[in-house]
Parts: C-alpha cells; sequence; structure tokens
C-alpha cells in the first residue's frame, strides 16, 4: 500500500488530462488519468465505483452537473463518501452522503469532483479542473 505521502507527491503530477477513460458499471461516467493514478495508487477503484452508481441510481445526483464529492476518514478504519451539489439558487447543498465501514484509503480526506458535459459525468481531481 502506498502511504499518504508517496499518494500526495504522485497525485501532484495531474493537471488537465488527455485521456478518459469510461466506468465500467456506468458508461456515462468517465474518469480523469488523475481519478485512475488515485484509484489505483491507493487501491479505491471502490471510490470512482461509489461515485459511478450514484450517478446511475440517485436522481438528485446525477441531475446535479457541478459535483463535489469528498471522502473523509473517520476514527479507526471507516469513512464518509459524501457528495455537494447546486442548490437550484447557487449554493451548495449536500445531495449524499453514505458511510464506509472499512477503509484502507491512506488519505484523511480526498475531494474529486465530477462535472457533467451534458452527455457524461467527468470524474477528476481538483488540479484536473
Amino acid at each position: 500500500m502506498i502511504s499518504a505521502d508517496e499518494l500526495t507527491a504522485e497525485l501532484t503530477q495531474y493537471h488537465g488530462s488527455e485521456t478518459l477513460y469510461r466506468h465500467g458499471i456506468n458508461p456515462h461516467v468517465v474518469y480523469t488519468e488523475g481519478a485512475r493514478a488515485l484509484a489505483s495508487k491507493a487501491g479505491a477503484y471502490w471510490l470512482l465505483d461509489e461515485i459511478a452508481l450514484a450517478n446511475l441510481t440517485r436522481k438528485l445526483v446525477r441531475d446535479d452537473p457541478q459535483q463535489i464529492w469528498k471522502l473523509r476518514r473517520e476514527d479507526g478504519d471507516s469513512a464518509v463518501l459524501s457528495c455537494d451539489g447546486n442548490d437550484g439558487r447557487g449554493g451548495d447543498a449536500r445531495i449524499f452522503t453514505k458511510l464506509i465501514p472499512w477503509t484502507d484509503f491512506p488519505l484523511p480526506t480526498q475531494t474529486l469532483y465530477c462535472f457533467s458535459d451534458g452527455t457524461r459525468h467527468v470524474v477528476m481531481l481538483p488540479s484536473e479542473y
């Protein structure tokens, strides 16, 4: 498993992305090279799966074109995954929350953006925006 410092250093190299990868569960979700590196290096493809599934099964999430996803480690080995979207009045609103009962994700927090271009949702690191 990669350490938090090694993962942070690895992710700093991603700015923009020339390649998008289609998610296997939800074909309307693609992810960038940086999001792929995060999932690969941290053993966290499950994180991309959670975002893809929420965009497939949750109308409130799927219909929001500007999603900010945050994974926050809790005490012990659990974490909380949340998504903030637009409340329709220009402000942020929590549109999804899920407890992850066990994870060995190396970072205490991680943010991912998921923006819609009208036909698909693109998951990316904040540095790739």
